[in-house]
């Protein structure tokens, strides 16, 4: 008989990347990959690469857990996924990370800005606006997991340090902000000021190549001097700082063990964050099928780039498998050590195993998924990581502190040519929107920007 040059593996939702419908998917393996193969019956087929690991593919639905859902939904379930964002009732995941866009503005004008950002775009959010976006979190979640304070470049609001104000003096665990860097390079009393927020702060810092090229086409200016001071000045208080790389095929994905080898050497830096890119905002040249880099890539590049990480050393993030991989390094001297080895969550999620497994040891089970999620920062980790690793038999758990755990997350946000709406549904990042609604990042740059949201009104009446 004749054969299908692939084997069928699953059938999910997606979208048309022209229309935005949603659209029957296929996922399907063809030589030693996984594609997404969908037909909108206006614009024709797609073929989309969604992972070039089928094994690690498949691995991830062993990664799954009971989804924890916010207090609170702030939609209703109506016209179906993804066009009632806000939570509704229908999403699988409470709010991990919070997204709080305070300003429109930025210093910078970049060509991979998910909000389109500039000196001249938009303007400030008002102190009373800022405030009902987090009481709006806080109402949803009670205590916050992570609220990170974003833009825009947030550091150029004039209540910037008003903002923080507020933001700590609420339930929330741990606080971040997001930043070009370029106020902290420049001004080391403003880095303290940063300082005093601590603990539970954090700098999300961009830190995307070493390379001028790579830094113009990502982010319209060679910032290499300028990263290097904040980081210079970020060592100098023990700020806690996460580096965060976005990355494109071609650009700078050859970097990716440059920058973390680099980030172990950081006192301040508790670890690296890489996002491949997303097909939204100001990408007005970006091609899907050269641009595009999965996470399987940039995991596989890590190990191929660094000696730091074997494959069992990066996993699936439970809150959100298809999305998210995470791992742990112990930084002692010299010594890189790798701790999800010794956590071996295989064995902990497979519930055939003879050995103990979470199914039958509910502290374990909570520990667990703690630790592997988005809502846990590293300082939170460290102690959570010792206990978990005194549980399992003959491993003798290394001396854990903030200041030594070091972790590696692979944040994927998909975009309409690879929407899948089981990941969608599970999405665990978030933002508030500006009638202080929480919605998933992803959806949010698809659909619920403002020059976005009369074509969502017309998918709507479909």
């Amino acid at each position: 008989m004749p054969t299908r040059e692939y084997t069928y593996y699953d059938h999910t939702i997606s979208l048309c990347p022209e229309c935005l419908k949603r659209i029957d998917a296929k996922i399907v393996f063809e030589d030693n990959n996984v594609f997404m193969l969908k037909r909108c019956p206006e614009h024709g087929s797609s073929k989309i690469l969604i992972s070039d690991d089928i094994e690690y593919y498949r691995n991830i639905r062993n990664y799954n857990k009971p989804s924890d859902i916010p207090y609170k939904f702030n939609t209703e379930t109506h016209y179906g996924c993804p066009y009632d964002c806000g939570l509704c009732p229908d999403h699988e995941q409470h709010s991990c990370l919070t997204v709080v866009e305070i300003t429109d503005r930025c210093n910078l004008t970049c060509p991979t800005c998910f909000a389109e950002s500039s000196p001249t775009k938009g303007r400030h959010r008002t102190f009373e606006e800022v405030k009902a976006m987090l009481d709006t979190i806080v109402e949803n979640e009670k205590k916050p997991d992570v609220v990170q304070i974003s833009g825009g470049e947030p550091t150029l609001h004039p209540q910037f340090f008003e903002i923080l104000d507020y933001a700590k003096s609420l339930p929330i665990k741990h606080l971040m902000v997001n930043t070009n860097g370029i106020e902290i390079a420049k001004n080391f009393e403003f880095a303290k000021k940063l300082k005093s927020y601590s603990p539970d702060f954090e700098i999300y810092l961009q830190f995307d190549s070493f390379k001028e090229n790579a830094l113009i086409a990502l982010r319209g200016a060679n910032l290499k001097e300028t990263r290097l001071k904040a980081i210079e000045n970020l060592n100098k208080l023990n700020l806690s700082t996460t580096l965060v790389m976005t990355v494109q095929r071609g650009v700078n994905d050859e970097e990716i063990g440059q920058i973390i080898d680099f980030a172990l050497e950081q006192k301040c830096v508790r670890g690296v964050t890489l996002q491949p890119i997303q097909a939204a905002g100001r990408l007005n040249n970006f091609n899907h099928k050269t641009d595009r880099i999965t996470l399987t890539e940039v995991r596989r590049k890590i190990l191929e780039q660094t000696t730091v990480f074997a494959p069992n050393d990066l996993i699936p993030v439970p809150c959100n498998p298809d999305a998210l991989a995470m791992g742990y390094v112990l930084k002692l001297g010299d010594e890189k050590a790798p701790l999800t080895r010794y956590i071996n969550p295989k064995d902990l999620l497979d519930n055939s195993k003879n050995t103990i497994v979470y199914e039958q040891d509910e502290s374990l089970h909570r520990r667990m998924f703690e630790i592997f999620s988005t809502g846990t920062s590293t300082d939170k980790a460290s102690s959570k990581l010792h206990s978990l690793l005194c549980c399992l038999p003959q491993v003798n758990a290394p001396d854990l502190s903030y200041d030594n755990l070091f972790r590696v997350i692979i944040m994927q946000f998909i975009d309409s040519h690879n929407f899948d709406v089981r990941a969608i549904k599970k999405s665990c990042v978030h933002i508030v929107s500006k009638d202080n609604k929480i919605i998933p990042f992803e959806t949010m740059n698809i659909f619920y920007r403002d020059d976005k949201k009369d074509y969502l009104e017309t998918l709507r009446s479909i």
